[in-house]
């Protein structure tokens, strides 16, 4: 495979201090205000680590549960959908994981999951029957071979569609210190292929590699900016420093836990970007400091509907139990976080969260026992 032969340097708006040798962190922006008038429907309740959403026709939903089961929601009811599931491994961070639906549904009735097995993340697209009572896989696997930590642990594995219609694939390091800067493992990366076929798009900026970004820990959440076509992403950092950034083609984003090699295991004490080992690596828009939020899902809000809200990212938090909205600057970078207290502690873990075609935000709590798809509107 060929090798980048230059990282893309590039200076945020957001800027950035060293606060440990070698570690890069954003200002911490301000606080604004909570923001009023959300309002918080119950669409379905009895789920269990409801992990991802997509919209189909008619405004159905269908929902993924790391378990291993994948749901249909309809007029408030939740309907599990008959699919070979056999081979998916629900273990710590794993399982049925992230999903899209085609844009071509309409016609194909296809969407994507991103799921573990024994021996790898693998996505698999799926056909949905003219019912919704049943999917047959139609690409098994459409890729294969992410890497796989058999405790599950940092699987990833969010899909999301950019603008040009590639697929956007984060991925996790599967607690291996060496995957995040191997540009031939599929891990702490993020991944921009083709949706039909599984290929690396022929404009990425490794030729012939799927890798979009490297250096990455364990990306949970992909979101396309609808206005710019500007890609974030929401990453778990260790015990500091979650990170939110703003993704620049062949860019590495300077995680390194085994330090080129150099250490053994996998040595969390290492900044999440590491700018004495990797001088251009892209420091993150937004940093949560200590402690960490584990953020996940993100999505844009968009629509008059949502009026000074509209363009904020929302970002679902697990340890958090919050909904964090962020609003950016053109550029790119953070200007304020605020978190609406309709959703701070309320529900438990917030893990998806994707705006439906309706402009209503969905999350999803991730708890574990009588889970909620939840639709977050403004009045």
């Amino acid at each position: 495979m060929n090798r980048l032969v230059g990282v893309l340097a590039v200076a945020l708006v957001a800027g950035c201090s060293t606060t440990t040798t070698g570690a890069a962190t954003s200002p911490q922006p301000s606080r604004a205000q909570a923001p009023t008038g959300l309002k918080v429907q119950e669409v379905v309740g009895g789920l269990s680590h409801a992990w991802d959403v997509g919209f189909l026709p008619g405004g159905q939903v269908l929902v993924t549960q790391r378990g291993g089961k994948l749901t249909l929601v309809k007029d408030g009811k939740a309907t599990d959908v008959k699919a070979d599931l056999a081979d998916v491994k629900p273990r710590g961070e794993g399982g049925l994981m992230g999903l899209v639906v085609h844009p071509d549904f309409l016609t194909s009735h296809r969407f994507t999951t991103c799921q573990t097995s024994q021996d790898d993340v693998r996505l698999v697209t799926w056909q949905l029957s003219d019912d919704g009572t049943s999917a047959q896989r139609i690409r098994n696997p459409l890729l294969g071979g992410l890497p796989v930590n058999q405790s599950g642990r940092h699987s990833g594995c969010r899909p999301t569609i950019a603008q040009d219609g590639s697929l956007l694939v984060g991925t996790g390091d599967t607690a291996n210190g060496t995957v995040a800067q191997n540009l031939d493992s599929l891990g702490g990366k993020v991944l921009r292929i083709s949706l039909e076929t599984g290929a690396a798009q022929p404009d990425n900026p490794i030729a012939g590699s799927r890798v979009y970004t490297y250096g990455h820990r364990n990306v949970q959440g992909v979101a396309v900016n609808p206005k710019t076509g500007q890609v974030f992403t929401a990453e778990h950092g260790p015990d500091i420093d979650d990170e939110l950034n703003l993704l620049k083609p062949g860019a590495n984003y300077g995680w390194d836990p085994g330090q080129g090699g150099t250490k053994p295991g996998y040595d969390e004490s290492v900044p999440m970007t590491d700018l004495q080992r990797f001088p251009d690596a892209v420091p993150a828009v937004w940093v949560s400091g200590d402690p960490t939020e584990a953020i996940s899902g993100a999505a844009f809000l968009a629509g008059a509907q949502w009026g000074d809200l509209d363009g904020t990212l929302a970002v679902a938090a697990l340890k958090g139990s919050k909904l964090m909205l962020f609003t950016l600057t053109p550029e790119g970078g953070v200007h304020s976080v605020s978190v609406p207290a309709e959703l701070d502690g309320k529900y438990g873990r917030l893990r998806a969260a994707r705006l439906g075609p309706d402009g209503a935000l969905y999350v999803t709590s991730s708890n574990g026992t009588d889970d909620k798809l939840l639709k977050i509107t403004r009045g």
